[in-house]
């Protein structure tokens, strides 16, 4: 199947031959489906803590993180274009070059009249002003002559602003007396409210493609004085990118290695569940994880602070108490008593489903199942109330004979199964990627994440290259397959902490304005 020359640039990214042919038959014989045993709701998979649990969280979070190391995880990497899909047809519809249009006011163009009518409202109009200013034109009167196109051009294309071509971690989100802030700068604003360790040191770090590794670098550069100045901390800032070897290849709608019109095998970036690789290079003794487009402005942020600590705080409380039983454990230094108190721990508190064969363990395999359930990454992971969002949520799954706690996407869910489809409508949660994690052992050891991923939860898409069309491989996603084998609690945070950015129209909600 595979010529010299393949097995040599299978090489160069680091990739083994075995690898590429596991997943062209996963190609073949494609992913399972996910088997949901019930949605996770309130009382049954997910907390909810009252005012008085929460300000004791919060009081806990700020006092036990002084002496830690946290970090804040945010993926940064992918390009914002998919924000522009509306900008882009509306501007596919005009005639050759003319720029004079008539077509706005039609339904499917809605979307775009509702970018011109409100443009004055974003964060980036008086740099769109700026630019289009600088080659000699008004974009009050270019919009006055529906000269809209030559304004999506300065807007989108490299001639100008180049927002299609920029990560959204480079966009301007929210406008601000003081100077107007692209999404990155939130998060270092967030960064120094709940990652401090009280020291003042402030670690983050942002994934990054390496076609924009030089503009990070400039931006963070620029940027981090203000804001170690202003709340008077040090920011630690890395970057890494995603691995060439976390590459799958790309097949025909036939099931063959797809193939350049060079010959040259397409392999394509294996989606975000290849963060993995870079989570697991890092080291720290909580990991917050959160999305770069999930920021408000400033006079929003109190509930999303409270709530990072409150989950923070709770994830702190099970480590403690699952080290300390680990230590037990590991010394075989307990009574029938403590026996009695793990297991309700590892039940209740962790959430963990020890299953009917449990009770048939004798006293050595009970023991030998309890320190692997206790002795594995830990998250708690915060979900909102479901709105109607798309994506994925918290769900009770089998797993090898097993009930867990799973994030589950909507692809991975057999809606053909009348079932299945009953338990993803009594879903009460939405998963919001807010989450916090625990990478070391109670040993101080890191644990290698790439234990703990499962291989069946990745999925397979439809895309196209050169007008041929092709499948590829989207690995087990960060907070889904790639952390399922980790010990998951959910905990229910407010509505008000999710606040995404999917199209650029989201920027003109009131809770970004």
């Amino acid at each position: 199947m595979f010529s010299d020359k393949d097995i040599q640039y299978f090489a160069q990214k680091g990739i083994e031959e075995s690898q590429v042919l596991t997943q062209v038959e996963r190609f073949k014989n494609g992913f399972p489906f996910a088997n949901l045993a019930a949605a996770a709701t309130i009382g049954n998979g997910i907390i909810k803590f009252d005012q008085l649990q929460v300000s004791s969280l919060i009081n806990f979070y700020n006092q036990a993180i002084a002496d830690l190391e946290v970090l804040k995880f945010v993926p940064a990497s992918g390009a914002a274009s998919r924000m522009f899909k509306d900008l882009f047809e509306y501007r596919s519809s005009f005639d050759g070059v003319a720029d004079i249009d008539n077509n706005i006011d039609k339904l499917e163009f809605k979307a775009a009249k509702l970018f011109f009518e409100k443009i004055n409202q974003f964060a980036f109009y008086q740099s769109l002003c700026d630019v289009l200013k600088a080659d000699g034109f008004d974009l009050n009167n270019l919009l006055v002559e529906k000269k809209r196109g030559l304004v999506l051009d300065y807007f989108l294309l490299e001639k100008g602003l180049n927002y299609a071509k920029l990560p959204k971690a480079l966009l301007l989100f929210h406008a601000y007396e003081d100077g107007n802030r692209l999404a990155m700068e939130e998060h270092l604003v967030e960064g120094a409210h709940y990652v401090n360790n009280n020291r003042g040191e402030v670690q983050m770090h942002f994934t990054v493609s390496s076609e924009h590794r030089k503009m990070f670098d400039a931006a963070m550069n620029a940027k981090t004085p203000k804001y170690a100045e202003q709340f008077g901390v040090s920011y630690e800032i890395s970057f890494s990118e995603q691995k060439p070897a976390t590459d799958t290849i790309a097949v025909d709608m036939d099931n063959n290695p797809f193939r350049d019109t060079d010959g040259r095998l397409l392999f394509r970036p294996g989606g975000h569940g290849a963060l993995i690789e870079n989570l697991n290079d890092l080291s720290a003794d909580i990991v917050f994880v959160k999305n770069i487009d999930n920021v408000v402005p400033d006079r929003l942020r109190k509930p999303t602070y409270d709530y990072k600590k409150v989950i923070g705080a709770h994830l702190l409380t099970l480590q403690n108490k699952a080290f300390d039983y680990l230590e037990m454990l590991d010394k075989a230094s307990f009574s029938e008593e403590d026996m009695l108190d793990i297991i309700a721990f590892t039940q209740h508190d962790l959430m963990i489903d020890l299953g009917d064969e449990f009770d048939r363990f004798n006293a050595m395999e009970k023991l030998d199942y309890l320190f692997v359930k206790l002795n594995r990454p830990m998250r708690v992971c915060g979900m909102v109330k479901n709105e109607g969002e798309p994506g994925g949520g918290p769900f009770w799954v089998n797993v090898k004979g097993e009930k867990s706690l799973q994030i589950v996407e909507a692809s991975q869910i057999d809606l053909s199964s009348n079932s299945q489809k009953l338990i993803l409508d009594e879903a009460t949660h939405f998963n919001p990627v807010d989450l916090v994690c625990s990478l070391r052992n109670y040993k101080e050891d890191d644990f290698d994440l790439l234990q703990y991923i499962d291989d069946d939860t990745g999925f397979i898409s439809h895309k196209s290259k050169d007008g041929r069309k092709l499948k590829a491989i989207e690995l087990p996603g960060l907070w889904n397959g790639a952390m399922a084998d980790w010990t998951t609690v959910f905990v229910e945070v407010p509505i008000e902490t999710f606040n995404p950015v999917k199209t650029v129209n989201d920027l003109l909600r009131p809770q970004h304005q």
